[in-house]
């Protein structure tokens, strides 16, 4: 149910203006296929926008029940679910990684060579846990082609959630390869959460798709959230498109996709389809403290260490960063346990509040929440890159601007 904006402090009139702004600018001209936006504030959802094609080429209209490849917003609930076995004392964040991947102990950090001749140094410290959650542990991806390191994840396919393996191979090959750089010296954005997806697993004894179904979904009713697509609601499926040279092009049809069967890599760092409604339950869970309905999923402190910049020395991402790729923008931007997280707004040139955390998916989806403002912000399309068109920033911007009260 949608509430009337103007009873959470909001404008209806801007809220208009908003998607019509979407409209014109991305749907009339081609450039997205579709476009969902969701607000809720104060405990009511104000604002449920729902505008061009889940499928353009069949001419499907876009619902408010479509299901979306949520791609990297899978990272905070895979986060959400290491946090849990944190709670339990199963393990702790400055563990190192190797306690539970002995394998690993030995990985050297790259000082030279090629794949079939790396020179290493020795870390100046183990990885720890905290390192894989805030993405400070020297694993990379390959598409930044930055390194000969991320050359050799794209030779091994490492990753590729799409094409090939499992977290098992994942865990084995990276076991021969070597860090970017000693753990906690840098942030690059990487694999780290599917390992953290890995380790959900080794700690829990529960296959990871198991746990995040029986601990997150279940409880908390997000029914339509999976690894993959049922055959019952196969319609429902989103279409994913691309930019290149040539324009906007089908990337992935839904009728043929590879989400329509279980993956053999159930990544936890981008695997997941889920709803707007659906993720929209699992955003209100950390808004309220860990708990929705009457279901504790996580205590209110862990939600609020989660949320901190845990980046060393307190710097934000243009002090620490060496990767070419993020889903947040860099200034006055710091990075907690699976979120980015807002430190000076100023410096980022970006409305809302500092403390407010966010993060998006490679198909340009995009959730922030504002627990100053009481504020759930959603954003969901199907396009491929999420660096191509700057709606996240619009979107943000436009949603403050229909602010009438502040808190």
């Amino acid at each position: 149910m949608v509430t009337r904006p103007e009873s959470v402090g909001l404008s209806s009139a801007r809220l208009e203006t908003m998607d019509r702004f979407i409209k014109e600018k991305y749907l009339d001209t081609g450039k997205l296929p579709n476009a969902l936006t969701l607000i809720w504030r104060k405990g009511e959802t104000a604002h449920l926008g729902v505008q061009g094609f889940a499928d353009v080429e069949r001419k499907k209209p876009l619902a408010d029940d479509t299901i979306f490849r949520i791609y990297s917003m899978t990272k905070p609930i895979t986060s959400v679910a290491f946090m849990m076995l944190v709670e339990q004392g199963l393990v702790a964040l400055d563990d190192p990684v190797h306690r539970f991947i002995p394998e690993w102990k030995t990985l050297g950090v790259y000082n030279g060579g090629f794949l079939e001749t790396f020179q290493t140094k020795r870390p100046n410290r183990p990885m720890l846990i905290v390192d894989l959650l805030r993405h400070t542990s020297g694993l990379t991806y390959g598409f930044q082609q930055r390194t000969n390191v991320d050359a050799a994840y794209r030779k091994f396919k490492i990753g590729e959630i799409e094409k090939f393996g499992t977290l098992d191979y994942m865990v084995e090959k990276l076991a021969k390869l070597p860090l970017e750089f000693s753990p906690g010296e840098a942030w690059n954005y990487s694999v780290s959460t599917d390992i953290v997806g890995y380790l959900v697993g080794k700690i829990s004894g529960m296959k990871f798709e198991d746990y995040l179904r029986t601990k997150i979904f279940e409880p908390l009713k997000m029914h339509e959230t999976d690894f993959s697509v049922p055959a019952k609601e196969n319609d429902r499926f989103a279409a994913l498109y691309a930019v290149t040279p040539q324009g906007r092009v089908l990337y992935d049809d839904p009728t043929k996709s590879h989400y329509l069967q279980p993956p053999s890599l159930v990544s936890g760092g981008g695997g997941l389809v889920s709803t707007v409604h659906d993720y929209l339950r699992f955003c209100r869970m950390l808004i309220n403290g860990g708990e929705l309905d009457g279901t504790r999923i996580l205590s209110p402190k862990t939600i609020q260490l989660m949320t901190m910049n845990h980046l060393p020395g307190g710097k934000d991402l243009t002090q620490l960063s060496m990767s070419l790729f993020s889903e947040a923008n860099y200034a006055g931007i710091g990075f907690g346990l699976g979120f980015s997280v807002t430190l000076d707004q100023a410096k980022a040139l970006i409305p809302g509040s500092t403390g407010d955390f966010s993060w998006g998916g490679a198909a340009s989806t995009y959730f922030w929440i504002d627990p100053k403002e009481e504020l759930i912000a959603i954003f969901m399309t199907q396009l491929m890159p999420s660096t191509h068109y700057p709606v996240r920033r619009e979107f943000r911007t436009l949603v403050y601007s229909a602010f009438t009260k502040a808190n």
